[in-house]
Formats: structure tokens, C-alpha cells, sequence
């Protein structure tokens, strides 16, 4: 008689059901799945091992589900205190009552990006920025709590020595930073320069912010979409596997219901009630998981990110699908797995080899899932609408489709399987009696690498549109000093004291400034055409322009940038044209000052700079033109450091600070990266971590329940002769027999998904086939770490008393 005939058999039989209102109405469920909950909660110890297993699954699973809805609050929170501290300047803006002046002074102090902003109030009622009591004078400053504690660390000398022409005065509050570990100050200044010049505010607050508030690029909007659905659907597959936790205990408790006039219905019930249970008391483990480690975030920082602990707040309503959707998956899923049992009084009999699993269905997930992701080529371009909902769906249903064609796979493969040594003839009989138990243990491995390589493929293909060529070259110089010079007589001072800084090899500094051509108006001008006036020595004119022939000082060239003049221009590089070195700024009148473009002037071609820049204009040498003749000029310097001085760029910065804390200090990088792609690539890497030790967690915590149900089987082998190395290495080969081929059912499906997404961006090419490789390695690790973690459980089962019983 086969299953199905059973089934039959016993609903025409009219088998007795216990009162308590109609078969399958609400209160025979409520009755059956308290029942459950009552033999899950009172099954004595070994059913509080079952039930724990399952709880710390499903709490896993809850905990990261948890952490994933807290992202649009997490990142919302940020954002405010951000744009609440944002200063926009107003050049309209006239001194007042309440306005400031204000000048950003970024530093850096080794890996640690610093904040800070010099305020010089214009009456004594300026607004005080977030966070701050008390606005601090002129040589006082306030800094964020992580800053304080950096200035008193032991190894932070040389910040120290860098701020030192500030005394703290106060702490920034939490609502002053984005996050607890942001270096953040705030420091009164005297100096800013007249009170007609510089950046003036009158509030603080913007919906700006620090960051780019234009529409986030559709490319990036589909790289996140499928990273959510790949850190996700793990999760999902490891919470469904996590509530089939010891299947076979309780069958045969089910089976002794069935003794005692129960019917499969209500077993059925009462199986899902135990699985309840175990999730009900998951979602308290996972929601105690989640509040622990939000409350230990603050400490932890990864790629300078982190927030406070009340930013990890769960969206309600996705909380709430979390909730309501847990212990209903539970019932589901223990209603699916039992639809191929039949549980009679004296026994369970499962579906078995007669009865193999069918492929067309799967299938049919798989193309419904492509079926809705192939219209889309080429429909994901600028900043464009993204079709959200079709693109999540149809990833989602085809990692699914990968997912559900892995038991299939394993059962088709393993079916085949014969001979062998005694541990692989162990193995695969094993697999070959219970080969879904296996796939699900390494379903969640299979659909984590499958998405992962098909993000992958989609990552490596756009992060070209994010990484630019800035034109710098650190190979030249590794730092890029400017500052606005109010005494240009001191520039040689400032070029000297950087030359004797420690740490420093080299420095090419010039004195740039604007001319303008001598004499009044002409017909049809609106005003005096300018040009910018370079003054540096031959060495540095070298690095800037391309010199041919000698340089020697009194020198002056006529340097033209790569394209030439702009067309209609006034061009003021032409030997014998006189210039006026002081040109009025500001509506101001300044004593002009006559210059001669000389007879001897040379014509030259820029050449990029260290910096990326490409300078044109008057190139003079200090003898042709005297720097002190310039209206405050700004002196720019690249800055060679010597590597093998670890603080070598502290050193300069100190050195900068001393100078003037005005002047602002860069570092030459050869490549840019977009700030939304850093920060997204940024939140890949740190879900993609989780998951993966969600991961690994799953599959420990799967294996020790399927060692625990079969201790007994374990220990009879082991009685009857059988070695514990071969015990050992049939565990290991039930192990890697799924995940081999989970791998390469990963890989296949991955790249297919992926050459799917890269159609939608309209991408022809694969920018790494051999993208699978480091992630499959990743897989494996996982799998072999388990199974060594599983050895000593597996020794302790292979014990006599585990003959024993009841």
C-alpha cells in the first residue's frame, strides 16, 4: 500500500476525533497547536533540547532580521543630526546680531578623518551649533567624546601638539555628531580676516546636509536592491530549516498519539504547535540577541562607520511582519514537511526511493523568477525610475528556483552512488535514506554564494562608473598644502619651515595670484581681462610646466594649458603687455602696481602638477617679480614624504597648524572613490559578514541536531567494531557530498543571474568570469570549520551509554 492510499484510507475510515468542534475548524487548531506547545514545553530533556536548538536558530535569523529593518530608521537618524549641524554659507548675508564666520579645518590624524570648523562670532547672540551649551572663544574649543578620549590617549602626541592653540572647554553631545565615534570640534577664532570677508551663516541646519542629496543613481539603486535580496533570502532559508529540528524524535512521539486515538490531522497540528513553540520562543531569543548586541554597536567601528545604539531601531511595521511572519512560517513549514508521512499507531513510514522528488515545479520557480527579470534589459540607466518590486521578485524566485533544485540534485546524484571505502559506503547510504536532510543543511550556503556571485558580477561591472582617475600622482608628492597669504613676504618662511619639518623630503611651493591688464576700460568691456601670475623657483617650474632649454632666476614664461586660450578671451600672456599686479578686490581701490610681460619671455606647455592641475598663465621666477607686489596670493605647495617616517604626514600637518590652522591640507590620491558607492559597498561587506556567520552558525547548530538523533545508530557502530576515523570521515563525506554539489549548482545559477543583471544595465561584458572562485573558497571554509567544530560532539555520541534506552 502506498502513502497516498494510506492518507485515503484513514479519511474514509471516519477515524474518531476527539470533540471539540468541526475537523479543522478554529478552535480544533487552537486546542491542537496548545497541545503541542504543551508537549514541546513539558518533553522532558530531550525534548528542551530540540525546542532550544530550534529557538537559537530561529533567534539567529530574528536577530539579523531585526537588524535589517532597523536600516531605513539607522540611516534616517544619521542623516538629521547631519543636516542639522550643516552650515550654508550666505554671501548676501550682512553682519548681524546672531550671525558668524565660519571656516571649515579638516585634519587628519593617521586613519582618523577629523572634523572641525572655526567660528568667529559677528555680534553676541550667534547660534550655537547642535549639541554645544556654550559657543567657545577665541582659543577654546569643544570636541565629540571620541575626540576628547583620542586627545587623551597615550599614542596621540602629535594631535595633540597640532591643537594645542586650543583648550577644551566642553564635550559635543550625541546630537551633535552622526555617530559616537565621529571626531568632531569646534573651535572659537579671532583671526578669520576683516569682518567684509569670509563665509558668513546665521543659523545652522540644512536639508543638504554633508552628503549628495541628488537622486541616487540607478545602477547603485539595483545593487542594493539585489544585496538585500541576497543577505536576506539565507535567513530565510535557515529560519525554515531551523523549525524541522528534530523530525525523527518526534515522529515517534506522534506515533504514540496515534496509539492513543489521535488522527493525522491532529498529529499534524500538534507537530506544528511543538514547531510554535520552538519559534515563539526564538523570536524572545532573538529579539534578547538583537538588544545585546544594539547595545554593544556603539563600541564597534568598521570603516569609520558606526552609530549610537537608539539609531538600531526597528521599523514598526517591518518588525511587525517579522513577528507575525515567524511563528506562521513555523506552522507552514511543519505542515509541508509532513505532507509525504504517514504517522501510524505502531510507526512513521516517509516517502521514500519509489517516490522521487519532481523536477518540473522547481522549474517552474526558476523561469517565473527570469521571466520577470529578462523584460527589464536595458531599462536601468542615470537616475531613472527602478522597478523596485519586479526586480526584488524575480531575484527573489530565482535563487528560490536555485534553492528547491538542490534536493533534486543531491537526491538524483547520490541515487547513483555505489561502492567504495567503508566511511564513503556509510555516507552516501545515509544520504541515500535522508538526502533532504542534507540538502537543507547546505540549502542556505548555496543560495548565500549563488546571490553573492551574482552581486559580484554586478559590482565589478559598476564600480568603474564610481573609482575615477583623480589626475594625481602620489608617486610625486603625497600631501597638497594651499593657504591664502595675507603677508606675501612670509611664503619663504612657510616653504622653509615645511622643508625642516621631519618626515618631509621635498616641497614645491608657488605664489599664485591674479593680474590684470593695466590702463582703463575698452570699448565693449565690462571689465579688466585677468590672468593668473605664478611665481616659483626654476625646480618647481620644472615639476609644473614642460621647460625646454635652461631656467635660470629673472626668468619668465608664457605657460598655455593642454587646450589652448578660450575661444574669444582676452590673452594677457604676450611680451611687452603691462599688467597690473594689484587688481582692485572687492569693490576696494588698492595702489596698482605697473608690471612689463618682458621681451624674453618664453612660451611654454602646462604640464599636471602633482596635484592633477593643470596651471597656465605668467610663470615668473622670485627675481622677475616680487611676490610682496602681489594682493594676497595664495601659496600652494606639494609636499614629499619620506616612507620610511611612519608619521611623516602628522609631522607636516603639525607643522601646517603652526603656520596658520587656516591652511588647509590634502592628500594626493591617485583614485576617487563616490562617497554613495564607498558607503554602500561599505554596508555590503558588513551584511555579507553577518550573514555568513549566520551561516555558519545554522549549519553548526543543523549538524549537532542530526549527530544528536542518531547518537544511537552512532554508538551501535561503533560496538560493533566500526572505527571512530571511519565514523569520522563518513560525517566529514555526508558533509561535502551536498555541499559540492551545492557549490556548483551555486555557480551556475549565480552566473546565470548575474549575466541576467548585467543585461539591465546593458553591459555586454563580464568584467570577471572567475568572480565564483574566492566566494566558493569562502563556502567551503565554512563547511570544513563546522565539521571540525562537530568532531568532538561526534566523539562524545560514539560513546556505550548511547546504547542505552527506555
Amino acid at each position: 500500500m502506498t502513502l497516498t492510499d494510506d492518507v485515503r484510507a484513514d479519511r474514509d475510515s471516519g477515524a474518531r476525533r476527539p470533540p471539540g468542534g468541526p475537523p479543522g475548524g478554529l478552535a480544533t487548531w487552537v486546542r491542537d497547536l496548545t497541545m503541542g506547545v504543551r508537549f514541546a514545553a513539558g518533553g522532558g530533556r530531550q525534548g528542551w533540547v530540540r525546542t532550544i536548538l530550534t529557538a537559537v536558530g530561529v533567534g539567529l535569523g530574528v536577530a539579523l532580521l531585526l537588524g535589517a529593518s532597523s536600516i531605513p530608521n539607522l540611516l534616517d537618524a544619521r542623516n538629521e543630526r547631519s543636516q542639522a549641524r550643516y552650515i550654508k554659507p550666505d554671501g548676501e548675508l550682512r553682519a548681524s546680531d546672531r550671525s558668524f564666520r565660519y571656516q571649515d579645518s579638516d585634519t587628519s590624524f593617521r586613519d582618523h578623518a577629523i572634523h572641525g570648523v572655526l567660528i568667529q562670532p559677528d555680534g553676541a547672540h550667534p547660534p550655537l551649533p547642535p549639541g554645544v551649551k556654550k559657543l567657545p572663544g577665541p582659543g577654546e574649543m569643544v570636541v565629540s567624546p571620541a575626540l576628547r578620549d583620542l586627545l587623551r590617549d597615550s599614542g596621540s602626541g602629535l594631535l595633540r601638539e597640532r591643537l594645542k592653540t586650543y583648550r577644551v572647554v566642553g564635550t559635543i553631545a550625541d546630537n551633535g555628531v552622526v555617530g559616537p565615534s565621529e571626531l568632531v570640534y569646534y573651535a572659537g577664532s579671532a583671526d578669520l580676516g576683516p569682518a567684509d570677508q569670509g563665509m558668513r551663516a546665521d543659523h545652522y541646519g540644512s536639508k543638504e546636509g554633508y552628503g549628495d542629496t541628488r537622486p541616487m543613481d540607478a545602477k547603485l539603486v539595483l545593487v542594493i536592491i539585489i544585496a538585500c535580496v541576497v543577505l536576506l533570502m539565507p535567513v530565510a532559508i535557515f529560519i525554515a530549516t531551523a523549525v524541522r529540528f528534530g523530525g525523527e524524535q518526534r515522529d515517534r512521539r506522534l506515533a504514540a498519539l496515534r496509539l492513543v486515538g489521535a488522527d493525522r490531522q491532529m498529529t499534524r497540528r500538534i507537530a506544528a504547535g511543538e514547531a510554535l513553540f520552538g519559534a515563539l520562543l526564538g523570536l524572545v531569543l532573538g529579539a534578547a540577541f538583537f538588544l545585546l548586541g544594539r547595545e554593544s554597536i556603539g563600541s564597534v567601528t568598521i570603516w569609520d562607520i558606526n552609530v549610537f545604539p537608539a539609531d538600531v531601531s526597528p521599523v514598526p511595521w517591518l518588525a511587525t511582519i517579522v513577528v507575525l511572519a515567524i511563528p506562521a512560517s513555523a506552522v507552514a513549514v511543519t505542515l509541508f514537511a509532513l505532507r509525504t508521512v504517514s504517522i501510524e499507531p505502531l510507526g512513521v513510514v516517509r516517502g521514500t526511493g519509489e517516490r522521487r522528488r519532481r523536477l518540473i515545479w522547481r522549474v517552474a520557480v526558476l523561469v517565473v523568477g527570469l521571466a520577470l527579470l529578462l523584460p527589464l534589459a536595458g531599462s536601468v540607466e542615470g537616475r531613472g525610475q527602478v522597478k523596485t518590486a519586479q526586480i526584488a521578485t524575480g531575484a527573489s524566485l530565482t535563487l528560490f528556483g536555485i534553492t528547491l533544485l538542490l534536493p533534486w540534485l543531491v537526491e538524483a546524484v547520490v541515487g547513483r552512488l555505489r561502492g567504495g571505502p567503508v566511511a564513503w559506503q556509510l555516507a552516501t547510504r545515509r544520504l541515500q535514506l535522508s538526502s533532504g536532510t542534507a540538502a537543507r543543511a547546505v540549502s542556505g550556503i548555496t543560495v548565500a554564494v549563488a546571490g553573492t556571485i551574482a552581486l559580484q558580477m554586478l559590482f565589478s561591472s559598476v564600480q568603474g562608473d564610481y573609482r575615477k582617475a583623480t589626475g594625481m600622482d602620489s608617486e610625486r608628492a603625497q600631501l597638497y598644502a594651499s593657504v591664502q597669504m595675507d603677508d606675501p613676504t612670509a611664503a619663504r618662511k612657510v616653504l622653509d619651515e615645511f622643508r625642516a619639518t621631519k618626515g618631509v623630503s621635498a616641497v614645491i611651493g608657488t605664489i599664485e595670484g591674479f593680474v590684470e591688464r593695466a590702463g582703463s576700460l575698452r570699448k565693449g568691456e565690462e571689465f579688466l581681462p585677468t590672468e593668473t601670475l605664478l611665481v616659483g623657483d626654476c625646480p618647481t617650474l620644472r615639476q609644473i610646466a614642460r621647460l625646454t632649454g635652461g631656467c635660470e632666476d629673472g626668468d619668465v614664461f608664457l605657460v598655455e594649458s593642454a587646450g589652448g586660450p578660450e575661444a574669444g578671451a582676452t590673452d594677457l600672456k604676450e611680451p611687452g603687455m603691462k599688467l597690473n599686479l594689484r587688481p582692485e578686490e572687492e569693490g576696494k581701490k588698492s595702489a596698482a602696481r605697473t608690471w612689463t610681460v618682458p621681451k624674453s619671455a618664453r612660451t611654454l606647455q602646462s604640464r599636471p602638477d602633482p596635484h592633477g592641475d593643470r596651471r597656465s598663465g605668467i610663470f615668473a621666477t622670485p627675481s622677475a617679480v616680487r611676490a610682496s607686489d602681489l594682493l594676497s596670493p595664495t601659496l600652494r605647495m606639494s609636499v614629499q614624504l619620506d616612507p620610511h617616517q611612519r608619521d611623516a604626514a602628522e609631522y607636516a600637518r603639525n607643522t601646517a597648524a603652526r603656520i596658520d590652522p587656516r591652511m588647509s591640507v590634502r592628500t594626493i590620491e591617485d583614485y576617487h572613490f563616490d562617497k554613495r558607492f564607498k558607503s554602500v559597498s561599505t554596508g555590503l561587506f558588513l551584511a555579507a559578514g553577518a550573514t555568513m556567520l549566520l551561516i555558519a552558525a545554522s549549519m553548526l547548530v543543523s549538524m549537532l541536531e542530526q549527530l544528536r538523533e542518531r547518537r544511537r545508530l552512532l554508538s551501535v557502530l561503533v560496538a560493533f567494531g566500526t572505527r571512530r576515523t571511519t565514523m569520522a570521515w563518513s560525517v566529514l563525506w555526508q558533509t561535502a557530498v551536498p555541499v559540492v554539489l551545492g557549490l556548483a549548482l551555486a555557480i551556475a545559477g549565480g552566473l546565470g543571474l548575474g549575466l541576467v543583471l548585467l543585461r539591465m544595465l546593458a553591459e555586454r561584458t563580464v568584467a570577471d568570469w572567475l568572480v565564483f572562485l574566492p566566494l566558493t573558497g569562502i563556502g567551503a571554509a565554512v563547511i570544513l570549520v563546522v565539521t571540525v567544530i562537530s568532531l568532538p560532539p561526534l566523539w562524545r555520541m560514539m560513546r556505550p551509554d548511547g546504547l542505552r534506552t527506555e
